[in-house]
């Protein structure tokens, strides 16, 4: 067994690597953390690791039983939390404080996983504050979010850092090659996806996602006038709702199913009855739960395409301006050069900004198909 080796998950992020090394094998151990880094950059796979390797006898083999608890969320020392909804509210974490407050099974540590912790709520921030001031002797703390400035000052201030970077292109496709996918498919992919690690992999072994993507580099063409311009909108907006809707689907019917189980829907006997009326209210909480989680994951497959959008006139500009940089949407070339030779540098800036106020106002609960039909007619301004 080779102590350490569950960090080999992480891409492209060998200071990480060797600092959570280090730190898994001091005698002393920070009891809260902040995981931070861009999406994709595999934030919670590094907290996971980090995670396993100290709960590991062996600090992180990654073959033992406890190293495949870990990174499979069961293992009863590991307590994953995982925002679904817009927000995380208070009640929500005064319960996760108490839950982290139980003594380790195995009398190592009690490690919490807080994915998404930008999510907390203030109110949610003050109790999760209070208990990384003061937290049980042995419990550890591990935080993820985009930025440390997504968090308050004073958690993060309590917080030791790590910050992971972008992977590079190269490093995202030599790991799309090691797991079974062709050289030329996932240089493509990596490119597409900006370094961001799980969109690569989607790309280059999902053809739905890759002909959605593939839908939304067409709006720069279609988008030339008034017309044009909210047809682009609408279709931006129904692929979104699509593609959510199939995620969304895809988690509620097995909670749903799950739930139904646990309170012995299909069994005989005594007690299944009142049983199955308790489990109205509990229908009714997941429910609301899983409502929330849609809002967010269509907000979040309307955003992904507007980065993509983003990525494709970026590509326009580096051509407009000669840079010698890697081109994300190398497959569109010639589209990319004809709208380069039909507009000026500061017209391609002016409709990233038209692009980027969209994703700002949706983040403000703005109407989705208004916010973006202001953007396709920016665009074709």
């Amino acid at each position: 067994m080779t102590p350490g080796a569950v960090f080999d998950r992480l891409t492209g992020q060998d200071l990480v690597v060797a600092q959570l090394r280090a730190a898994a094998s001091a005698e002393a151990v920070t009891h809260a953390w902040l995981f931070t880094g861009p999406p994709g950059s595999g934030r919670s796979v590094a907290a996971r690791a980090f995670a396993a390797a100290l709960l590991c006898p062996e600090r992180g083999c990654g073959q033992c039983p406890s190293c495949h608890q870990v990174l499979a969320g069961t293992h009863p020392d590991l307590l994953l939390v995982r925002p679904e909804g817009l927000s995380y509210g208070v009640k929500q974490t005064r319960d996760l404080v108490l839950k982290a407050a139980a003594s380790p099974v195995y009398g190592g540590w009690r490690v919490i996983e807080f994915e998404d912790a930008d999510r907390a709520t203030e109110q949610a921030a003050n109790a999760l504050l209070k208990a990384i001031e003061e937290p049980p002797k042995r419990t550890i703390w591990l935080l993820c979010a985009p930025s440390a400035d997504d968090l308050p000052t004073t958690i993060r201030s309590r917080c030791a850092l790590i910050t992971l970077r972008t992977p590079s292109t190269a490093a995202v496709a030599d790991l799309l090659v090691r797991e079974g996918v062709s050289p030329d498919q996932a240089l493509t992919a990596a490119r597409s996806a900006f370094g961001h690690i799980g969109r690569a992999r989607r790309l280059a072994t999902d053809p739905e996602a890759a002909r959605r993507r593939a839908a939304v580099l067409t709006v720069p063409m279609q988008a030339t006038g008034l017309g044009g311009a909210l047809a682009a909108a609408a279709a931006l907006v129904k692929g979104a709702e699509a593609e959510a809707a199939a995620t969304t689907e895809a988690l509620d019917g097995p909670e749903r199913d799950a739930l139904r189980r646990a309170f012995g829907e299909g069994s005989t006997g005594k007690g299944v009855a009142t049983a199955m009326r308790g489990a109205a209210g509990a229908l009714k909480d997941l429910e609301e739960r899983q409502k929330s989680r849609a809002t967010r994951i269509k907000r979040d497959a309307l955003d992904l395409a507007l980065l993509d959008l983003a990525g494709y006139y970026r590509d326009v500009l580096a051509v407009q301006l000669g840079a010698d940089v890697e081109l994300a949407n190398a497959a569109v070339e010639h589209d990319l050069r004809e709208l380069a030779s039909a507009s000026q540098p500061h017209a391609t800036v002016r409709r990233i900004e038209a692009i980027m106020i969209c994703r700002e106002r949706l983040a403000a609960s703005v109407a989705p198909l208004l916010a973006v039909e202001e953007m396709t007619l920016a665009l074709a301004r």
